[in-house]
């Protein structure tokens, strides 16, 4: 067996940050933390903070005052904090700076007159917080090419886009093609709003898509990039492409007689899952490792002040 390991893959700058801040805020003001939604989509990942301390919970009016929250790595409305900040609480926002940049750029074309197309999937809590950044109907939805032509904006002449950062490059270029056809004068942002992570990962799947008979993705259901992931394979050929949580849900019997096998793993998957499946590999067979490397990650992005003083 070969065992295509695409690259980059696994923890993303944004992630690394979230849990550090997680980590930090415990360690700082000890347990409980609470944190509101999972910090970032991952059981093992979450699994291992609630065991440190965090508190996991949906929604702000779950937390007591006087504990510190935090939010999660995709992003919250602007009511959320306005509402920590009324019951003075201590928060802490750990929305992923790439997440950040796209609500500053809605606001700042919502003060210049625009109404914000959004490209996302309804519910995620990414496409939540941005939307919940403008007063209700400012910004309009769209997930698929066909939504392009249902949308009714009140000036045609004034619209701009921003998307998801967890999207598939490819679906998003083709709703990108739609509304310039429709609008012509919609603005988009200056650099893609889709990030370095979520567009390197994709790009990995697609290096090894046609080396391999079979690709495992390591990541959470609901987890955006990772099932992106899984698509992005698919669509680059490779019929077999599944999500996985854990080296326990392979499925051994549907790799009978493949000989190559590509592994990724989505943004808020660590690499100690990765090794458990590579692991779960060699046991199984004489294991030939390759990595595929499309590009070098060094992104690095620092906490906020507040848990780098002491307290």
């Amino acid at each position: 067996m070969t065992l295509y390991l695409a690259a980059p893959r696994g923890f993303c700058a944004g992630v690394d940050r979230a849990i550090k801040i997680v980590e930090l805020a415990i360690a700082k003001w000890g347990a409980p933390v609470f944190v509101r939604h999972e910090i970032v989509h991952n059981k093992f990942v979450v699994d291992s903070l609630r065991d440190q301390g965090a508190v996991f919970v949906e929604e702000l009016d779950e937390c007591p005052d006087d504990r510190p929250v935090i939010f999660s790595a995709h992003g919250v409305p602007k009511s959320v904090p306005s509402a920590a900040q009324a019951r003075n609480m201590t928060f802490v926002d750990a929305t992923c700076p790439l997440v950040s940049k796209v609500h500053i750029e809605a606001e700042r074309h919502s003060e210049n007159g625009l109404q914000m197309v959004m490209i996302g999937h309804a519910g995620h809590p990414e496409t939540v917080g941005t939307m919940g950044q403008l007063p209700d109907g400012e910004v309009l939805l769209v997930e698929t090419v066909a939504d392009v032509a249902t949308i009714t904006p009140r000036d045609p002449a004034k619209l701009a886009f921003i998307t998801q950062t967890t999207l598939s490059v490819d679906d998003t270029a083709d709703i990108v093609a739609a509304l310039h056809a429709r609008f012509p004068a919609i603005i988009g942002p200056h650099k893609e709003d889709i990030c370095y992570a979520t567009t390197n990962r994709q790009a990995a799947v697609k290096a090894i898509a046609g080396r391999i008979d079979a690709l495992l993705v390591i990541g959470a259901p609901n987890s955006s990039n990772s099932k992106r992931l899984v698509e992005v394979g698919r669509a680059a050929g490779c019929a077999y492409s599944q999500l996985i949580q854990r080296a326990d849900e392979i499925d051994w019997r549907a790799l009978d007689g493949i000989t190559s096998v590509g592994l990724s793993a989505g943004a808020s998957a660590p690499e100690r899952l990765i090794n458990e499946v590579i692991d779960a590999f060699a046991a199984r067979y004489d294991l030939t490792k390759e990595i595929v490397e499309t590009a070098v990650e060094n992104v690095e992005f620092k906490v906020p002040r507040v848990l780098r003083v002491p307290a």
